[in-house]
């Protein structure tokens, strides 16, 4: 019954906070300096011109009777259609998130590997010099933010040593005979390893750079919470019965020890994948991030706000989804 209480809180919220984005960023992108409309036109367009095409996007109307249309066309599964491409806007953005949501997987499988080998050795190597070694490599991984972790990398395994493509999703010569964008997925489903490797090459460096400091958050926490974990009664009696270090550590403290890194796991996620706009438009990845620069910078309202919808919608999922896995992992929860 908790749970369900909470799966049903969190639903309400879910939506109050989508419907909440919603007109937080309606308003805003309508308020700020900038004519969409003029930047359509060329320079000598006429008045008419100009107010014909107001009319045609509805901007001649106030932001209220605005909102009130668009918020009803977008319950019937209509987010407009792009100023800058006049393409639908849930059209472009159902094209492109595929490609950043397989980059965020990739970068946070990346970062969970990474961070949690980190914290396992950390807690292994805890009262030797070489623990010093692990805080260092956090402390690093915490001070440098993603973006300059992807010009390092451009740096090193694109200019200095060219191991890794440092711009675009896949190669263009290459037949990409997939049904959906999900190439990386339909590359391993179908056994096309020739795309998957490419893919690969593409995707390493920027999801690298995303991962790099969530790993070191992830490897932070979760050292300090074995830490705590290794003191317990339990992971005692378990070094009495002659088990090794690195056992109690891996089949006695980890499982518990990781509930806490779990829930911050899903929440920075979402500030993963914000961080995906920057990485992006660095490594000319064509993602949703990339895209939603284009649409700032082209002031193209109904894109922004479908990109920035859809953002909130996969963070409030993701969220709902961390709780509902903390309530099902965390015994007092579950039978309480």
């Amino acid at each position: 019954m908790l749970i369900a209480r909470i799966a049903a809180l969190r639903l309400l919220t879910t939506l109050i906070t989508l419907i909440g984005v919603a007109v937080i960023v309606f308003v805003v992108v309508r308020v700020v300096p900038g004519n969409p409309i003029a930047m359509m036109l060329p320079p000598g367009a006429s008045e008419a011109d100009i107010e014909r095409l107001r009319a045609l996007y509805g901007l001649d109307k106030s932001i209220p009777q605005q909102f009130v249309i668009w918020f009803g066309n977008v319950l019937q599964g209509d987010f407009g259609t792009s100023i800058s491409t006049r393409q639908p806007v849930l059209r472009l953005v159902l094209e492109r998130l595929p490609a950043t949501l397989e980059l965020s997987l990739l970068a946070l499988f990346m970062a969970v590997l990474i961070g949690g080998s980190l914290a396992i050795l950390g807690t292994r190597l805890r009262g030797r010099r070489a623990e010093a070694g692990v805080d260092v490599a956090n402390g690093v991984g915490l001070s440098v933010p993603d973006f300059l972790w992807g010009l390092l990398l451009i740096l090193l395994f694109g200019v200095l040593w060219p191991v890794f493509q440092i711009s675009g999703r896949v190669s263009p010569r290459l037949d990409i005979p997939f049904s959906t964008q999900f190439y990386l997925i339909e590359s391993l489903l179908t056994l096309r390893f020739d795309i998957t490797a490419n893919l690969m090459n593409h995707m390493f460096m920027p999801a690298l750079a995303l991962a790099l400091p969530l790993a070191a958050i992830i490897s932070q926490l979760l050292k300090q919470s074995l830490k705590e974990t290794l003191d317990l009664d339990y992971t005692v009696l378990a070094r009495t019965k002659g088990y090794g270090e690195t056992r109690v550590i891996l089949s006695e403290a980890l499982r518990n020890a990781v509930l806490p890194t779990l829930t911050l796991i899903g929440v920075q996620f979402t500030f993963l994948m914000g961080g995906t706009v920057i990485i992006e438009r660095l490594f000319s990845y064509e993602g949703l991030g990339n895209m939603a620069i284009d649409a700032v910078i082209n002031r193209d309202l109904p894109l922004i706000q479908g990109i920035v919808i859809l953002f909130a919608l996969i963070f409030t999922i993701v969220n709902l989804m961390v709780d509902m896995s903390y309530a099902l992992l965390n015994p007092r929860l579950r039978h309480a």
